[in-house]
């Protein structure tokens, strides 16, 4: 009797655990590589503060999330949608619940619950994890290049998910190394660039050292056309923080096509100009700015600051501004932004294999038997649930793909085996 088919994952991350629960649950054996000691350890990070697993707004207004990979996307987020994640959630006894902002949370707030939970199921379902093991490509027979603690491994799988993530946060496994075997084996790929991430600008020593670490409350940042409300933090170097990472796509083409981006920043957005206005009209011309601004306007020190530091690069001081010059600068102040925070601090990664290099089931046509799933491919989103819905969602499919290329023996494509 010939043994069941088998298959191997490289990589722990979300997007190789659902492939390896996909294949799993169909009764193929699966051996799980990663070059770290533990699975899981960016997702771990990511839900340290509060998992945001996925997001509850309306599917097509997601998928809008994705930017130009969401028609290629759009079947596996179909698939397996946030409903479904929200579903696989509670099959392993953490249920989940909306936040007041549409996020998706476990009811447990942490991630290491869910991943225990998860991988007490994938040790049931018989899924072997082999840590310190690393990938580097293919050897010229088309079998993968695995070295392990006591050197290269042999592994013969009738189908492998690539599942080795992008280039932030190196220390916790997904380093970006695999663009290099990409290339050996001509797998296009789209450079590596950081994705929700921080932005530099040139701030005065006196902002910086006064202001460092200090968080933007209740603001608003335009740019391109586009407004985003939430906040930011003042680096050393420059702004980081969540409503800045959901522009971080169209800032960072800006920087790299022509060295700067002026980003608006409204810190009274829920005041029109108008009202604002009237407020600075009626400013006791004996009380200082600073006075003024935190009392009347309700702006934090840190926010009285940049209004300041921004002043300071106009051509008018803000004592000699109009009651509607002021105004327009509260709610519309320029900041110069000139370069991208680097990628290894970065939360996410743009770019990856382009998705001309796979077909319908995420397999790479240069490379059959071969699939490749989460943030390898070229994809990016922004905070808020989205990068762990497109991880889960992708490995899904790429799971399905291979679980399909093992029931046709390499034939042609036919419905997948698993219903995930």
């Amino acid at each position: 009797m010939p043994a069941p088919a088998q298959a191997i994952v490289i990589g722990a991350g979300p997007a190789g655990l659902m492939a390896a629960e996909v294949i799993a649950a169909a009764g193929v054996r699966v051996t799980i590589f990663d070059r770290m000691k533990t699975p899981g350890r960016k997702f771990l990070i990511a839900g340290r503060g509060g998992l945001n697993i996925t997001h509850s707004e309306d599917f097509e207004i997601l998928l809008t999330r994705y930017g130009t990979a969401r028609a290629r996307l759009r079947e596996a987020l179909e698939r397996f949608s946030p409903k479904a994640l929200r579903a696989w959630c509670e099959s392993l006894g953490e249920p989940t619940f909306i936040g007041s902002s549409g996020r998706v949370f476990p009811a447990a707030f942490k991630a290491s619950p869910l991943l225990r939970a998860w991988l007490k199921r994938l040790a049931a379902l018989g899924v072997v994890f082999k840590p310190h093991h690393e990938w580097r490509g293919w050897r010229e027979d088309g079998a993968p290049i695995i070295l392990g603690p006591g050197g290269e491994v042999e592994v013969s799988a009738q189908a492998t998910v690539l599942a080795l993530g992008g280039a932030s946060w190196p220390h916790l496994g997904a380093d970006g190394a695999w663009v290099a075997a990409m290339s050996r084996a001509a797998i296009a790929t789209a450079p590596l660039r950081p994705a929700n991430c921080g932005f530099h600008t040139s701030w005065s020593d006196h902002f910086s050292e006064l202001f460092e670490g200090e968080p933007l409350k209740g603001i608003a940042l335009s740019f391109g056309g586009e407004t985003v409300r939430g906040e930011a933090i003042i680096t050393l170097a420059g702004l980081e923080g969540g409503a800045l990472y959901a522009l971080s796509a169209p800032l960072r083409e800006a920087i790299a096509a022509s060295s700067e981006a002026i980003l608006r920043v409204a810190l009274r957005p829920d005041l029109t100009e108008e009202e604002l206005a009237r407020r600075i009209e009626g400013r006791d011309p004996k009380q200082s700015f600073s006075t003024f601004a935190r009392k009347s306007l309700k702006l934090s020190p840190a926010a009285i600051g940049l209004l300041q530091e921004c002043a300071k690069n106009s051509s008018q001081p803000i004592a000699q501004m109009t009651a509607a010059e002021l105004a327009d600068l509260v709610n519309a102040a320029p900041v110069r932004l000139t370069g991208v925070a680097a990628l290894a601090r970065a939360i996410s990664t743009a770019g990856g294999v382009v998705f001309d290099e796979i077909d319908a089931t995420f397999m790479l046509t240069r490379r059959p038997g071969v699939f490749v799933a989460g943030e390898m491919l070229d994809w990016e989103a922004p905070t808020g649930g989205y990068l762990l819905q497109a991880s889960f969602a992708t490995g899904a499919a790429a799971g399905r793909g291979a679980l399909d290329w093992i029931a046709r023996g390499g034939g042609a494509p036919k419905s997948c085996v698993s219903t995930i």
